[in-house]
C-alpha cells in the first residue's frame, strides 16, 4: 500500500472550504418565483430546503449582475448590481441570511478578464475616443491599413471569429471572448483598485467566497511587435511566457486579493477558474494567492481506472506544494452533463454528438446514470472538495436536441452553426412531475425542457428511497460523518479497480470494469447502486466502514 498524506487542519472554521461539499446554481435555470421563464433570486431563496436537506456546506452562484446574456450573464454590465429581471440587492440580502440560516455558505462569481459592453467605463470609452484614459481601461489598438480597416492582428476568439472588433474611428478592441465582452486592462491601477472594492462590496453583504472565471487570462503582454495566431498556439512556449494567458505577473493581482480576503473574519475564500498545465495550478491556490483552484482533471477524464487513479494522486501531489485542498467536480455551466458523458463510448466527439441533437452515437443513459452515480461517490470519498452542477442530484442529462431557434450560447452563432454550445446543461430545473416548467415557474421556461424531466423532477424523486436524490442526500450526510483528516491510503487491487482507504479505517472502491468484484472486507455504509451479494458489480461504488465501527453507522444500501 502506498499511503497519500496531506495533513491540514479541518476543524477550524476559517478551513470550512478544505472539505466542503459545494453546489453551483445557474441563477437563471434554477427556480422561477415570478413566472417570466428565468429564474431569480426569490426563486433559489424558496428553494433553500431543497439545499438544506440535499446537505450542502454552500452554494457558487454564476453571474446575476445586470447582463444583456450575450454570454449567459458573463457579460457584466456592473459588478456592484443584482440584474432587475433576478431580482434586487434586498433580495440578495435576504437570500444570503436564508442560506446562513441554514448554515449554508456562499461564493459568488466574479468575472474580472472583461466587462459587457454596456458597462459605463466602456460607454465613456467608445464617447472618449483614440488615446484617451478611459480608453485605456480596455485594450484598444489601431487598426492596420491606412485608414485602420484591418484588425491589429489575426487572433481568433473563444467562441469563433476575430478577437478584435472595430469601433469606427480606426480603433479596435480586444475580446479573447464574444464582441460584447471587450477585455480589460489590468495594467491600469483604476482597474485593479475598482476590483478591491467590488470584492469588499460583496463581502460587506455577507458572501463568504469568490469563484473567479478565467483567473489566469487577466495579465497580457501587448508588446509590440504582436505575435500572430499560430505563434500564440506554438508548442513549447516558456511557463509564464505565454501573451495572454498565465502569466507570473497575474499573482501580484491575487496577491491584494488575497489582502482584502484577509480583512475579514474568517477571511473570504476564493477558487480560480484557471485552465493551465496541472504543474502551474498550485501557484493560483496558494494561501498567499486565490487559496484553491478548480481541478477540471476527472471531469476530462474518460471511463478510465489507470486515469483516475493517476489524476487523483498527482492532485494530491499538487496540494502539498500549494498548501490547498485540491477540488473535484465532473458537471458545470459549461460542459456537457457527466450522466450523458459516460452514457457515451470512450472517444466520443462532443461537439458532433450535439450537433446530431443527441443521436449519433445514441446514448446508453442507464449505462451513463450508473457510472455518474460511481465516480460522484468516488469524489466525494476523496480528500478535498467536490463541486456539484445543480441537476445532478437528480441524475439530469443533457439536453442536445434543443432546436436552434432556442439556443441562446453565442458558440452557435459565432461558430455558424458548426458548434451547439452549452444551452443543453443549462435546460432549466425540474421540481414537479407536471405544470408548464414542471414547477420551474408559474409559466414556460427560457429554455424548453423535455418531456422525460417530468419523472426525473425533485417531486417524483422526493420518495423513491432508491432515487438518484435519495442517493445524493445519503452520501452528503454519510460523508460528513466519515470525512476526517486530508489523506488516503492506496490498496492495490485489480486493475479495473479504485480503492483507497481514509483515515479511520473507512474506505472506498469503485468497479470500472465489466465483471462483478469481491468486495473487501468490512460493512458497507453506502453503494451508488445495488450490490450483488459480497460482488460489487460494474460501474458502481461503495463505501466500506470495519465491521466493528459499522455498529454506528446505519446501513444505507437498502
Amino acid at each position: 500500500m502506498v499511503d497519500t498524506a496531506v495533513d491540514r487542519p479541518t476543524t477550524d472554521a476559517e478551513q470550512w472550504w478544505r472539505q466542503a461539499v459545494v453546489y453551483q446554481i445557474y441563477p437563471r435555470s434554477f427556480a422561477d418565483a415570478n413566472g417570466d421563464g428565468i429564474g431569480d433570486l426569490p426563486g433559489i431563496a424558496s428553494r433553500v430546503d431543497h439545499l438544506r436537506d440535499l446537505g450542502v456546506d454552500a452554494v457558487w452562484l454564476s453571474p446575476f449582475y445586470p447582463s444583456a446574456l450575450a454570454d449567459g450573464g458573463y457579460d457584466v454590465d456592473d459588478y456592484r448590481d443584482v440584474d432587475p429581471r433576478i431580482g434586487t440587492l434586498d433580495q440578495f440580502d435576504e437570500l444570503v441570511t436564508a442560506l446562513h440560516d441554514a448554515d449554508i455558505r456562499v461564493i459568488v462569481d466574479i468575472v474580472p478578464n472583461h466587462t459587457s459592453n454596456r458597462h459605463r467605463w466602456f460607454r465613456e470609452a467608445l464617447a472618449a475616443g483614440p488615446g484617451s484614459p478611459a480608453r485605456d481601461r480596455y485594450i484598444f489598438r489601431r487598426g492596420n491599413g491606412p485608414d485602420g480597416a484591418e484588425p491589429p492582428t489575426d487572433w481568433t476568439a473563444a467562441f469563433g471569429g476575430s478577437a478584435w472588433e472595430p469601433v469606427g474611428d480606426g480603433d479596435w478592441y480586444l475580446h479573447l471572448f464574444a464582441p460584447e465582452q471587450p477585455d480589460l486592462n489590468w495594467d491600469n491601477d483604476e482597474v485593479r483598485e475598482d476590483f478591491l472594492t467590488t470584492l469588499r462590496f460583496w463581502a460587506d453583504r455577507g458572501v463568504d467566497g469568490f469563484r473567479v472565471d478565467v483567473a489566469h487570462m487577466l495579465v497580457k503582454d501587448l508588446s509590440e511587435p504582436l505575435p500572430g495566431q499560430d505563434q500564440l498556439d506554438a508548442d513549447g512556449i516558456p511557463d509564464g511566457a505565454h501573451r495572454l494567458r498565465d502569466r507570473d505577473e497575474v499573482h501580484e493581482i491575487y496577491r491584494a486579493w488575497r489582502a482584502v480576503f484577509n480583512e475579514y473574519d474568517p477571511p473570504r475564500t476564493a477558487v480560480a477558474e484557471a485552465w493551465v498545465p496541472t504543474h502551474r495550478r498550485p501557484r493560483y491556490a496558494s494561501p498567499d494567492g486565490l487559496g484553491q483552484s478548480f481541478n477540471f482533471d476527472l471531469l476530462r477524464s474518460e471511463w478510465d481506472p489507470a486515469a483516475f487513479r493517476r489524476i487523483i494522486e498527482q492532485n494530491l501531489d499538487l496540494v502539498r506544494t500549494s498548501g490547498s485542498s485540491s477540488t473535484w467536480v465532473f458537471s458545470n455551466h459549461d460542459v456537457v452533463r457527466h450522466a450523458t458523458r459516460y452514457a457515451l463510448p470512450n472517444g466520443t466527439d462532443l461537439h458532433a454528438w450535439l450537433l446530431s441533437g443527441g443521436t449519433d452515437p445514441l446514448p446508453d443513459l442507464a449505462q451513463g446514470l450508473r457510472r455518474a452515480r460511481a465516480v460522484t461517490l468516488l469524489a466525494l470519498a476523496l480528500p478535498g472538495s467536490t463541486y456539484l452542477y445543480q441537476g445532478e442530484e437528480l441524475g439530469l442529462f443533457e439536453v442536445a436536441d434543443l432546436p436552434a431557434e432556442a439556443l441562446q450560447d453565442p458558440t452557435w452563432k459565432r461558430s455558424q452553426g458548426t458548434e451547439k454550445g452549452r444551452d443543453g446543461c443549462r435546460v432549466p430545473l425540474p421540481w414537479t412531475a407536471d405544470g408548464p416548467s414542471y414547477g420551474f415557474g408559474a409559466g414556460g421556461a427560457h429554455l424548453p425542457q423535455p418531456d422525460a424531466f417530468a419523472e426525473l423532477s425533485v417531486e417524483a424523486q422526493q420518495a423513491d428511497p432508491d432515487s438518484t436524490l435519495a442517493f445524493y442526500r445519503r452520501a452528503l450526510a454519510e460523508r460528513r460523518r466519515l470525512q476526517t483528516a486530508e489523506s488516503l491510503t492506496w490498496v492495490d487491487d485489480k486493475p479495473d479497480v479504485v480503492h483507497f482507504r481514509r483515515p479511520g479505517g473507512w474506505s472506498c472502491v469503485t468497479n470500472f470494469g465489466t465483471s462483478p468484484v469481491p468486495l473487501p472486507p468490512g460493512r458497507t455504509v453506502l453503494a451508488s447502486g445495488p450490490l450483488d451479494g459480497a460482488l460489487l458489480p460494474p460501474d458502481t461504488t461503495a463505501w466500506l466502514v470495519p465491521s466493528a465501527a459499522a455498529e454506528t453507522h446505519s446501513d444505507l444500501t437498502d
